[in-house]
């Protein structure tokens, strides 16, 4: 087993430039940590390119054979542990990561669908990775995401998704406006959420729409506002005003899961 110990290694540098959205866009990759996140990953017949793993983990028995056999189908390197925190987005790292290849591409959107999510300008990662894990507990499989948002391959992003990012199709807008404008060509009604919504999450019909999801502290973007054809809320019942990006779509999700199954 031939080990990595330099951090001039040409794959490791390339490696290390994914960490950045800018190379993240040129490579078309993006990295995946974790044990769990991996056997997804394999799982689902994502496009892995190569798996890197910290030979001390190996040595101290930290990785499991079963996956060992698995991973070793693929482009598999092995690193010296200081190379390897070179790579690592985590404090305490498991010893294994991988490159993936993305997916997505806006001519993909399918129609067939009951709700399309829309995200207008969110910027927490965590947001945005709960976001795509609750789209995927509701059996939707796509999201479209402004170019003002978050990159969705951000590490904490992926990490947040739970491996979500492997089953739901992330569709970066360049012109968010002109993809909604298309979305009504295909008998979409555009929902935005807003606090001056003069309906409620519970009037609407759950059938051919887009929900957009607005920026966490300014809302939905006036432009796209200007394009909807209705404002709904969630309800409150106490003082605050607004709920938190991620917990406000999980809120109008599950109305929908409720009456899906009722």
């Amino acid at each position: 087993m031939q080990v990595i110990t330099s951090k001039d290694n040409e794959i490791i540098k390339n490696i290390r430039k994914l960490r950045e959205k800018k190379y993240r866009d040129i490579a078309n990759q993006y990295i995946v940590e974790g044990i769990k996140l991996i056997e997804e990953a394999i799982e689902e017949n994502t496009n892995i390119k190569t798996i890197v793993v910290c030979e001390e983990c190996i040595k101290d028995n930290c990785i499991d054979q079963k996956l060992l056999y698995k991973i070793a189908k693929y482009d598999c390197i092995y690193v010296a542990e200081k190379v390897f925190s070179l790579l690592t987005d985590v404090v305490n790292p498991q010893g294994m990561l991988a490159v993936i290849e993305k997916t997505s591409s806006e001519d993909k959107i399918k129609y067939d669908e009951d709700i399309i999510v829309v995200l207008d300008g969110i910027q927490d990662p965590g947001n945005l990775g709960t976001i795509l894990r609750t789209v995927d507990s509701v059996g939707l499989t796509q999201v479209i995401l402004s170019k003002t948002s978050v990159d969705a391959y951000n590490p904490k992003v992926v990490r947040s998704t739970m491996g979500a990012i492997f089953r739901v199709n992330i569709i970066e807008a360049e012109d968010l406006t002109s993809t909604l404008k298309n979305m009504k060509k295909h008998k979409y009604k555009i929902v935005a959420t807003s606090l001056s919504g003069k309906e409620n999450i519970y009037e609407i019909d759950y059938k051919k729409i887009v929900i957009v999801i607005g920026n966490e502290s300014k809302g939905v973007s006036k432009e796209i506002l200007d394009i909807s054809d209705s404002k709904t809320k969630i309800p409150m019942l106490g003082k605050t005003e607004s709920l938190n990006a991620s917990i406000a779509t999980g809120v109008i999700l599950y109305e929908y899961v409720r009456r899906k199954v009722n």
